[in-house]
């Protein structure tokens, strides 16, 4: 598709099926629920695929491997897209002691690796699924749902020594580029099914779709992962029996009940060989570290803030879950019960308006987003919710305030770009609103946030 120009052609065209409806509510300013939950799951960041690069020499086995990135591409990467993905995780914790701790024990781990002049960075997020992933030059992101089930030190060291082996082993670079790809084939998904039942999962799936493809690494990734964590583990002086635990704590996880996102998006596929693998390396090559403390006081101390509030997260998690299954009813009541627990709980406050958002209770989410902004004014996953709510509240003016703020958060984000066309659209400001369509397709031509984008261009002129 040519780069659209910003000046007219003749007006001859019409646009796509579907579009025509959204664009006359848009114009009368009359949208839908089903309008405010399709934009909110079409406007997920675009992201775009880096081409290969070729062969480079794995800097673990000296090997020949082809690889997906360049390593100053795996910096760009990391700087550019890890906060976005960051963000969909509904950012960091907002406690810096505990973040601290995790970051601290992730030095402690890099002493033994072998790319030690990769700029690692380490932050537990408010996700509440159980998960960890890296990207390509290591900017880590653990979740507090994997926090609050971990038992001691040594396997959080285990979890982050594994995804630290992918960063040394350039699994991750060899998985971005088609990670990038399958990162908007996950959320399109959702979107393009066309049940407006599903679009409050886009918000989540989005989420842990993104940072699944990020570890979806083949079975013999993950095995060299485990090999480089486990070294990693006992050479920072921890027991290895601590990668054994954390294979036991996922398995036992996926076997007591799976919920419905941990089975759609699994990541690091768990398996009896691979924790046998780590048990027998235990106990025969690295035997002598058994004698090392796995520091589960030091743990606990260290994570009781977390571990207080894990009612709020396993309610959060099964309320996810329930969104999944899209039981509204039943996610609003668990999200309820996770804020009784802990009523200024930014991600129970965010779930819960997009819980109420999907059963067309605008005015009601609309006030749990504002909660969730006032806890948490630095991150943008909330505006972006409000601006969606805003535009089905008649008030395109302030969804587009809304916008602007979340660029000012969180810049680079195509998806924004794509409302505030919407919004501007919303406002009777056609050519501002061009201005934005046209820079969405600068951006992506795929998806159906790009279909819509290139239909109001080309019905007023804009495009042939």
């Amino acid at each position: 598709m040519k780069r659209a120009a910003m000046h007219r052609a003749p007006s001859s065209s019409h646009s796509p099926d579907g579009t025509d409806g959204l664009a006359q509510r848009l114009r009368r300013n009359r949208l839908t629920r089903r309008d405010t939950l399709w934009l909110f799951g079409a406007a997920v960041s675009a992201t775009s695929a880096t081409a290969l690069q070729g062969c480079a020499v794995s800097p673990v086995t000296g090997e020949r491997i082809l690889v997906g990135l360049s390593p100053a591409q795996e910096r760009q990467v990391d700087a550019q897209q890890s906060p976005q993905q960051f963000s969909q995780d509904l950012g960091a914790i907002q406690d810096d002691a505990v973040n601290r701790y995790v970051a601290g024990v992730g030095q402690r781990l890099q002493a033994g690796v072998q790319r030690s002049d990769m700029p690692y960075s380490y932050r537990v997020l408010n996700a509440n699924y159980v998960n960890a992933y890296t990207f390509p030059a290591g900017a880590m992101g653990v979740t507090r749902g994997i926090m609050t089930e971990l038992k001691d030190e040594s396997e959080l060291a285990a979890l982050l020594g594994h995804e630290l082996g992918h960063v040394n082993a350039r699994h991750a670079a060899q998985r971005q580029g088609q990670a990038m790809v399958a990162q908007v084939a996950v959320v399109g998904l959702s979107v393009a099914a066309g049940d407006s039942g599903w679009a409050p999962l886009v918000g989540i799936g989005g989420q842990i779709g993104a940072s699944a493809m990020l570890a979806n690494y083949s079975r013999d990734h993950e095995r060299e992962a485990d090999a480089l964590g486990q070294d990693y583990l006992v050479k920072a002086g921890y027991p290895a029996q601590g990668m054994t635990g954390l294979h036991q704590l996922l398995i036992d996880g996926h076997e007591r009940q799976p919920s419905v996102l941990e089975t759609m998006f699994a990541s690091h596929p768990m398996s009896t060989e691979r924790r046998d693998t780590a048990r027998q390396r235990a106990e025969t090559v690295y035997a002598s570290s058994a004698k090392a403390a796995p520091q589960r006081e030091r743990f606990m101390d260290s994570t009781s803030s977390l571990r207080r509030i894990k009612p709020t997260i396993d309610a959060c998690k099964n309320g996810e879950t329930a969104m999944a299954k899209k039981e509204m009813a039943q996610a609003q009541t668990l999200f309820g019960q996770a804020l009784q627990h802990t009523p200024r709980d930014y991600a129970a406050n965010l779930r819960m308006a997009q819980t109420l958002q999907a059963q067309g209770k605008a005015e009601d989410a609309s006030r749990f987003v504002q909660t969730a902004r006032d806890v948490y004014p630095q991150e943008a996953q909330a505006m972006k919710l409000g601006a969606t709510l805003k535009l089905g509240l008649r008030d395109p003016a302030g969804a587009y305030a809304d916008l602007q703020a979340y660029d000012r958060v969180l810049p680079g984000d195509a998806g924004v770009l794509f409302l505030k066309g919407v919004a501007l659209e919303g406002q009777g400001r056609r050519e501002a609103a061009a201005q934005h369509y046209a820079g969405y397709l600068r951006v992506t031509q795929q998806g159906q946030a790009a279909q819509f984008s290139a239909s109001r261009l080309k019905s007023w002129g804009y495009l042939k």
